[in-house]
C-alpha cells in the first residue's frame, strides 16, 4: 500500500497550491479519502474528506470556501485545491485512506506547505 503526496511548497499569502495524492496497493474506490494537516506543535486535524461511493465532502470550517477536494477513481488519485492561502495554513499535509467496513487506515508521508505573509 502506498499513498504518495506531491504539490507542496512555498507560496505567498493569497496564493494557491494543488496537492495530489497517488494511491496504489488497495481498492481505491472503496475508501474514503481525506486530507489532514499538522502544524508545528499542534495536533493533526482533518482538512477535507470525500466519501468513497457518494462523493459527499466535508471540510474544516477554517478552509471552507477556499479548499476543494476531488478524487478520480479511475486514476486512483485525490486532489486538494487550495486557494486564498493564509499563513495559518502552513503545515505538513497528509493524505489518508480509510475503509469503515474493515477499519483499514493508510497514511502518506506528508508534504510541506508553507505560506508566508
Amino acid at each position: 500500500v502506498q499513498l504518495v503526496e506531491s504539490g507542496g511548497g512555498w507560496v505567498q499569502a493569497g496564493g494557491s497550491l494543488t496537492l495530489s495524492c497517488e494511491a496504489s496497493g488497495f481498492t481505491f474506490s472503496s475508501y474514503h479519502m481525506s486530507w489532514y494537516r499538522q502544524a508545528p506543535e499542534k495536533g493533526r486535524e482533518l482538512v477535507a474528506a470525500m466519501g468513497s461511493l457518494d462523493g459527499l465532502t466535508n471540510y474544516a470550517d477554517s478552509v471552507l470556501g477556499r479548499f476543494t477536494i476531488s478524487r478520480d477513481n479511475a486514476k486512483n488519485t485525490v486532489t486538494l485545491q487550495m486557494n486564498s492561502l493564509k499563513p495559518e495554513d502552513t503545515a505538513v499535509y497528509y493524505c489518508n485512506a480509510y475503509r469503515p467496513t474493515t477499519r483499514d487506515d493508510y497514511w502518506g508521508q506528508g508534504t510541506q506547505v508553507t505560506v508566508s505573509s
